[in-house]
């Protein structure tokens, strides 16, 4: 409770505070109350206080007395704290002796609507240049290191190089297996919903052939490989960024591309093409399921049609995407491992944005080789 009486004819006012001084929701109220109190009072030359009957206080009391003193400053108004608690008084000698640095405070700035998203649009570009200028450096650090790699500076052990390949081949069939099947026994449903009116429910061989060697096996591995190792690559790495192994890394004069980097980039970019071609081989079964008991076909007929269809441009136009995905896939993984922060939440986010960065890479890696095929006339 605060209380409040001027004494020696007006020129001061005492401020009685009573009971428990504790922070609660009252505090700026309490604040206000007592700038408007000494606002309305033109004359008063000085302010003391009166706390003979305060019981307990806290920090709270500090910061509303710093904010009676800066009032009083400003309105060239005398602030008497000799009757003050005695360790009150020495926690303001404290802040008194330590001054606030400049630029520390945050300031509000009223900004209208046009400004305010031109500010965070302004903000965006920066932040892309930045991120932009960070791929590149790692780009040309791998670079650097495969150059090294084939001229064989240095080389790279099969202790560390072979449980990787494990981590993205043997751990991940049963995963590409269940999606890639689904995915053509999807294509086979999806056409012949179609194809059944014309009476050339055949072709149903033809789309998924099609349709799963030259670009869906590919994709589909792809996206399961960002989704499973691309993630673990960045949550690896970015464990290893905030226990600060990295750091020792190069203390040691190790470079962390070739010794962490490198081995996943080989490993899943050998990985990849066997990988599609396993989906492949899982897409066209999933497509044989559907033509075979849904449309009556022999699985002859469904064979011999698919070996019509799919021609070997088409095969290893699908290997080439899914060499590049594997090589993209790895680099987004350990590109956002390697700028993990260092606190808690800082793995789980390098590895979502590891899955978006790897899933966006390869939708635009697609688009480009599809639209090259086009050209190239393949």
């Amino acid at each position: 409770m605060i209380n409040y009486k001027t004494v020696n004819d007006n020129k001061c006012l005492v401020i009685e505070i009573s009971e428990d001084f504790i922070i609660d929701n009252s505090d700026n109220i309490k604040l206000k109350d007592a700038i408007n109190k000494i606002e309305s009072l033109p004359e008063i030359a000085e302010i003391d206080f009166d706390t003979t009957a305060l019981k307990s206080w806290d920090s709270s009391i500090l910061t509303f007395l710093n904010h009676i003193k800066s009032h009083c400053l400003k309105h060239n108004i005398a602030f008497i704290k000799d009757s003050l608690p005695g360790g009150v008084q020495r926690l303001i000698a404290l802040a008194e002796a330590v001054p606030e640095r400049k630029g520390v405070r945050k300031t509000e700035v009223n900004r209208s609507y046009l400004a305010s998203s031109v500010a965070a649009i302004g903000e965006k570009v920066v932040n892309f240049t930045k991120t932009s200028k960070d791929m590149l450096a790692f780009l040309g650090e791998t670079t650097i290191a495969f150059a090294r790699l084939i001229t064989g500076r240095y080389k790279i052990r099969g202790s560390i190089l072979m449980p990787i390949i494990r981590e993205c081949s043997v751990d991940a069939l049963p995963i590409v297996s269940l999606i890639s099947c689904l995915v053509g026994l999807i294509l086979a449903f999806v056409g012949a919903v179609q194809l059944v009116i014309f009476g050339a429910q055949i072709y149903v061989a033809s789309l998924v052939g099609i349709a799963m060697i030259r670009v869906m096996g590919a994709v589909m591995a792809g996206v399961i490989m960002a989704g499973r190792t691309g993630a673990a690559f960045a949550a690896q790495l970015g464990t290893m960024e905030v226990n600060e192994e990295i750091d020792a890394l190069k203390t040691l004069g190790i470079s962390p591309v070739e010794f962490l980097v490198l081995p996943r980039v080989l490993a899943l970019s050998i990985i990849m093409p066997l990988l599609c071609v396993y989906a492949d081989l899982m897409g066209i079964l999933g497509g044989m399921i559907v033509g075979v008991f849904m449309l009556d076909l022999n699985v002859m007929e469904y064979y011999n049609m698919t070996r019509d269809s799919v021609s070997l441009n088409s095969f290893w136009i699908g290997i080439f995407q899914s060499f590049v995905f594997g090589i993209l896939v790895a680099l987004a993984g350990c590109l956002r491992g390697m700028q993990c922060k260092r606190s808690a939440s800082a793995v789980g986010e390098a590895a979502t944005a590891a899955v978006v960065t790897g899933i966006v890479a390869i939708v635009v890696a697609t688009a480009v080789i599809t639209v090259l095929c086009n050209v190239m006339g393949i």
